[in-house]
């Protein structure tokens, strides 16, 4: 894993981001998917415009897309989420991010998440963490100062009845400290790592998901708190994701969250 690696992420990332941006407000066929989702030409066209980038630099690796599925192998694999925020995209909104990470047998040493519309480059490599914007990268620097907390609602909820997401943002103890929002797209995790929310709470299953990768791997590299739904390690127990700016954070949302899990 070297810089390059870094930079062919953000080469790739780019790249399908600015498919995001030519398909924006066009009439937009929807590809069934199941459960109520679906992909768009953007997504379809995004993932082959960030695999390509990938594929002809690193022919070796093998590639995790969200529409296209596993391609090759190797212990490097590539995980592209080409349009996070589909049912966003569709009706208008440009709250989406493209996410590329590179997952290896240590971790995920590079991850990028690119904002199309604002035209930010969220990066994480080597334990570094910076956001580009005109070309000039700064620090991510989390902080709970905004006190908002994004909470994904999206279904299906694996932890109901004893937890629902609804539910944490009637809890008095919510409202008195935190204010919500859902975004519902991964994009709020690099808002986690930039100070822009105070923390993003989501019930149900990361492992190998393309569209928690690279915004977990962010959070964590700006020195995030980040655990399971319940305080436990990642892809353990109850799964989800809690990643709060500070200890102080993730400590109040963890007490609010377990009140739900005793009644």
């Amino acid at each position: 894993m070297t810089i390059d690696d870094l930079e062919l992420a953000i080469a790739a990332a780019e790249a399908g981001a600015a498919v995001v941006r030519s398909h924006f407000g066009t009439r937009l066929d929807h590809y069934a998917k199941g459960g109520g989702d679906f992909a768009t030409v953007a997504d379809l066209e995004a993932e082959r415009a960030i695999l390509g980038v990938l594929r002809t630099a690193r022919p070796g690796d093998a590639l995790l897309g969200e529409e296209s599925g596993r391609t090759g192998g190797g212990d490097r694999t590539w995980l592209v989420d080409p349009l996070c925020g589909t049912l966003n995209y569709a009706a208008g909104a440009m709250l989406v991010c493209v996410n590329v990470a590179l997952r290896t047998p240590e971790g995920t040493p590079v991850a990028v998440s690119v904002d199309p519309f604002a035209r930010e480059v969220f990066w994480a490599f080597d334990g570094l963490a910076r956001v580009r914007g005109n070309g000039v990268d700064a620090p991510l620097v989390p902080t709970p100062r905004t006190t908002l907390v994004d909470v994904d609602l999206d279904p299906p909820h694996p932890n109901a009845p004893a937890f629902h997401p609804a539910r944490l943002l009637a809890d008095p103890a919510f409202g008195e400290r935190f204010r919500p929002r859902v975004v519902s797209t991964s994009l709020a995790l690099a808002w986690v790592a930039a100070g822009r929310r105070a923390a993003y709470v989501y019930d149900g299953d990361l492992r190998d998901s393309v569209h928690f990768a690279a915004g977990v791997a962010l959070c964590e590299a700006a020195g995030c708190v980040v655990t399971g739904l319940r305080g436990q390690p990642l892809h353990t127990g109850a799964g989800g994701l809690l990643a709060a700016a500070d200890q102080a954070t993730h400590a109040a949302l963890l007490d609010i969250i377990e009140r739900q899990f005793r009644h």
